[in-house]
C-alpha cells in the first residue's frame, strides 16, 4: 500500500551524503520553486528495478567528540530503527572497523530489521577486499563493497537492499480503513487530539515537547466506520540541537505521510505556521495526499467577527502552493468541532480517489481553451488535443499537445482551476502530466 522506506545510518565522513545523493540521483533537487517544499536533503524517492521507495538520510551528526558522536549515532540508529524497513548500515574501508560502528551494530542487530551493510570507498576491488573483510565481525551479515564517489557496487547494492522489501501482506491489502496522519511541530497537540478522538488517554500527554516516544496507529470507530490514524510522535528527547529536532521530526512525517491517505497538519493558532509547517505541508503536496489544516488551540485566541477569515487569509498566503487545502478551527482541549474532522475526512478521500470520464473532461478543456487562447511563441501555438484520467490518489491527468515547451505552468494551472470549477476536488492536489502527440 504504502511505498517502504530505506534510512541510511553511518558514522560522520563514512560517505552517506555522497551514497543518498548518488542513489537519489536528480530527483533530490526540486526544480518548482514552490514556497514551503522542503530543500533540506532529508528524503527522496528512488526506483530500482520498477521498485519505487523512499530514502532517508539520518544525518545530523557534528564530529564533535566521540561521547558525542556515539550518543548521536544511537539516536541516529533509532529513528532508523522506528521508522525503515531497510537500514542501510554504512562504514568505510579506509578508517576501518570502529569502536562506535561496533556498538551500532548491536543495536541495529537487536532491532530485527533487515540491515545492509556497505563498506564504501571501495575504489579498487583488486586493493581493497581484504580489508573488507574484517568487517564480518560485526555480526550483521556480508559486507558489500562499495564507491558511493566513484559509483562501484551501487546496483549490487540496490539489488540486496529491494529482496529485503516486505512482501505485500495480504491483509494489509484488504484493509480498507482510511488512513490519516497528524503531522505537525512537536507539542502543538497532536496526541491531545488523537485521545479526544478517543476518548480515553491512550497516549501520553504533557507539556514537554516529545513526550510521545514513537509513531502510534490508533483506530478509531466514528457512527460505524473505522478510521486509522497514526500519530507522529514527538521526538525521543530534547536535544540541544534545534536543526537535529527539526530534521528528526520532517523524517518522522515524511514516513508517516508515505502511509497515510489523508494528512492532518496541525498548526499551533497561537504560534501560527511556522516554517516547519511549511516544510512538512510541502512534503505532503509533493506525495499527493488528501491535505487538512487544523488550526488548533482555536479556544486560546481572542475572536471577532473577522478572525476567521483574516486567519484564512494568513494561512493562503503563507501555503500559497496548496489553495485546495481543507482549513478546520478546532480545540483538542475543548472538543471545539472535533465531530467536523470525520466529515471532513470523508469529504478529502473521496476527491482524492474520485474519478472524471474523459468526455466530460474533454468538455471542459474545450470551453476552457475557447475562453482564454492558449499561449504561442514565435508564430507557434499551443494546441490541446486530449485530456484524459490516468490515476487517483491523486487524481492525475494526461493533456495531449502538440508541443510540450509552449505548456506553460500558468496555463496548466488554468486548466486545473476549469476542472476545480467544475468538480470542487477539495482537499486534494491534481497532478498533470503534458505528453505530445504529432500532429497529422
Amino acid at each position: 500500500m504504502s511505498k517502504p522506506v530505506v534510512a541510511i545510518v553511518g558514522r560522520p565522513n563514512v560517505g552517506k551524503s555522497t551514497l543518498f545523493n548518488v542513489l537519489a540521483g536528480e530527483r533530490i533537487s526540486i526544480v518548482q520553486d514552490t514556497p514551503g517544499v522542503t530543500r533540506d536533503r532529508i528524503y527522496a524517492e528512488v526506483n530500482w528495478l520498477d521498485k519505487m521507495f523512499t530514502l532517508i538520510d539520518t544525518g545530523g551528526i557534528e564530529p564533535d567528540s566521540k561521547d558525542i558522536i556515539l550518543s548521536q549515532m544511537r539516536e541516529q540508529a533509532a529513528i532508523a530503527i522506528e521508522t525503515a524497513d531497510v537500514i542501510i548500515f554504512i562504514t568505510d574501508v579506509r578508517q576501518g572497523l570502529q569502536d562506535a560502528d561496533a556498538k551500532v551494530a548491536d543495536l541495529l542487530r537487536q532491532s530485527k530489521k533487515p540491515v545492509i551493510l556497505a563498506v564504501n570507498k571501495v575504489d579498487s576491488f583488486d586493493k581493497f577486499m581484504p580489508d573488507v573483510y574484517e568487517f564480518y565481525n560485526l555480526g550483521i551479515g556480508d559486507p558489500i563493497p562499495v564507491s558511493a564517489a566513484s559509483r562501484l557496487g551501487i546496483g549490487d547494492l540496490l539489488d540486496v537492499v529491494i529482496e529485503q522489501f516486505p512482501v505485500g501482506d495480504a491483509e494489509e491489502e484488504e484493509d480498507e480503513r482510511p488512513r490519516i496522519a497528524i503531522v505537525g511541530k512537536p507539542n502543538v497537540g497532536k496526541s491531545s487530539l488523537v485521545n479526544r478522538l478517543l476518548g480515553e488517554q491512550r497516549v501520553i500527554v504533557s507539556d514537554i515537547a516529545g513526550t510521545t516516544r514513537d509513531a502510534i496507529d490508533t483506530d478509531i470507530k466514528y457512527e460505524g466506520k473505522e478510521y486509522v490514524f497514526i500519530d507522529t510522535a514527538g521526538l525521543r528527547r530534547k536535544s540541544k540541537i534545534k536543526e537535529e529536532i527539526e530534521r528528526f521530526s520532517i523524517i518522522r512525517a515524511v514516513t508517516a505521510i508515505e502511509r497515510s491517505d489523508v494528512v492532518m497538519i496541525m498548526i499551533d493558532a497561537i504560534e501560527g505556521v511556522t516554517e516547519q509547517d511549511a516544510k512538512i505541508a510541502g512534503i505532503a503536496h509533493e506525495r499527493g495526499k488528501g491535505i487538512i489544516i487544523a488550526v488548533n488551540k482555536w479556544d486560546a485566541i481572542e475572536k471577532n467577527d473577522k478572525t476567521v477569515r483574516e486567519y484564512t487569509q494568513k494561512i493562503r498566503q503563507i501555503l500559497s502552493f496548496m489553495p485546495y487545502a481543507e482549513i478546520l478551527f478546532i480545540s483538542a482541549k475543548t472538543g471545539q468541532r472535533i465531530p467536523r474532522i470525520f466529515e471532513m475526512i470523508d469529504i478529502v478521500i473521496e476527491n482524492n480517489s474520485m474519478r472524471i470520464a474523459t468526455g466530460v473532461l474533454n468538455e471542459i478543456m474545450t470551453e476552457a481553451v475557447a475562453m482564454q487562447q492558449p499561449p504561442s511563441d514565435k508564430g507557434k501555438r499551443l494546441r490541446l488535443y486530449y485530456i484524459t484520467q490516468v490515476a487517483i490518489k491523486p487524481p492525475t491527468f494526461v493533456i495531449f499537445v502538440n508541443d510540450k515547451k509552449l505548456m506553460h505552468f500558468s496555463y496548466t494551472r488554468y486548466m486545473e482551476n476549469r476542472i476545480r470549477d467544475a468538480f470542487g476536488f477539495r482537499g486534494t492536489s491534481l497532478k498533470f502530466i503534458i505528453r505530445e502527440r504529432k500532429e497529422g
